[in-house]
């Protein structure tokens, strides 16, 4: 694999950073020792436009090339948060903070875009500039979203923006990539049924809340099984219900939580309306009443041709023809890197850890050995869409 000697020469360096970063996990928007770190490394590198504080907690540094002629800015984007999971990996450098992990691994994300930065900064061989992109709160908060609404894409005119996340169970350092959506939609279902309580021995004087909703959980598979094209993606899950506090009193109320996941903006819209139409017209049905809160988290993550041909033609530079998958299965998983996506046009990829424990496991580790690979990817990256 031909990754950049230099990278490789401060290839241990970067794996001490990645570990302490896995160390010390923050959440969401809580980022702030993350970000410290993160600008104390672009710092030592000799970077000094660097701006802290965007949506929130993100950080944005600017590296300018060696000319300017193009004018043009391409955006690289990192995430620095983890997840509320307690790790049980075992590793000598496992978190040290309860309840907390990097388990999806941003803190090996975060390392990659400094590595990245440190070779750019010396070499700056490219024509215009570069916006590293470092986001707080990919995991559930739309940190992407926050930094957009920021000002992000105009404050430092971005033209192009592009995302990387590594892959377990994909080979290290095979890339794997498509043209138009690549990760679902991710929204989120919250149904509130009530009935009439009583006690158990008497159901007859009631009505039966767990009842209605076990015919409202039966009933939402339809969506998928029914009213979809079969030849269309959607997922609609319902993973947290609950009702009553005893064997013997049926419950007055219940609630049932879930998501749904689509590719298609049009099936995402189909799947709120009859969600909407189960919900009430099920619960009428059994004399009790139903209520739906719909909330669209994270719109379905699209790329855009040209970025994307870039990122394959980099990837195969970098790994072999053979290691580079650019007609993948998309994910149907989220990513509210489709925030920026939706702003600019950009390409999201993903490479190989190896075979590791999945995404968002207790036992995850993210593979010290990408990160050469990573950040020779990121610099290729600028080289190609910035031609010195």
């Amino acid at each position: 694999m031909p990754i950049i000697n230099r990278i490789a020469d401060f290839h241990d360096e970067l794996t001490q950073v990645r570990r302490d970063l896995h160390q010390q996990p923050e959440l969401q928007f809580d980022v702030h020792e993350t970000a410290k770190r993160v600008v104390k490394e672009l710092t030592a590198y000799g970077i000094t436009d660097i701006t802290t504080g965007i949506g929130r907690t993100g950080v944005v540094a600017v590296i300018e090339g060696k000319s300017n002629i193009s004018g043009k800015t391409v955006g690289l984007r990192a995430d620095m948060d983890a997840l509320p999971l307690v790790e049980t990996s075992g590793k000598p450098y496992a978190s040290k903070v309860e309840g907390k992990m990097h388990a999806c691994g941003h803190d090996g994300h975060t390392t990659m875009l400094l590595a990245a930065a440190k070779y750019l900064q010396e070499t700056r061989n490219f024509d215009g500039r570069v916006a590293l992109i470092f986001q707080p709160a990919e995991e559930g908060g739309g940190g992407a979203r926050e930094m957009v609404a920021d000002g992000l894409m105009d404050r430092w005119s971005i033209d192009e923006v592009y995302g990387m996340h590594n892959w377990p169970g994909v080979p290290l350092g095979a890339f794997c990539m498509k043209d138009g959506p690549i990760m679902a939609s991710a929204d989120r279902i919250m149904i509130n049924v009530e009935g009439k309580g009583c006690h158990a021995a008497k159901p007859h004087e009631g009505i039966d809340t767990v009842v209605v909703m076990a015919a409202i959980i039966q009933a939402v598979q339809t969506i998928a099984s029914r009213n979809t094209n079969p030849q269309s993606s959607i997922v609609v899950s319902l993973c947290h219900i609950h009702a009553g506090f005893t064997d013997n009193v049926v419950p007055q109320t219940g609630f049932i939580e879930g998501t749904v996941r689509t590719l298609d903006p049009a099936v995402r819209d189909m799947a709120e309306q009859r969600l909407q139409e189960i919900v009430e017209g099920t619960a009428a049905l059994y004399g009790a009443k139903a209520t739906l809160a719909y909330q669209r988290d994270y719109p379905v993550t699209v790329n855009h041709g040209a970025p994307v041909a870039i990122a394959e033609k980099v990837a195969k530079e970098l790994a072999g023809e053979d290691q580079v998958d650019a007609t993948m299965t998309p994910s149907m998983g989220s990513e509210d890197f489709s925030f920026m996506l939706q702003e600019r046009p950009g390409a999201f990829v993903f490479v190989g850890n190896g075979d590791s424990a999945s995404l968002h496991h207790p036992d995850y580790d993210f593979n010290d050995d990408l990160i050469p690979v990573g950040a020779s990817y990121w610099v290729k990256i600028v080289e190609a869409a910035l031609p010195a």
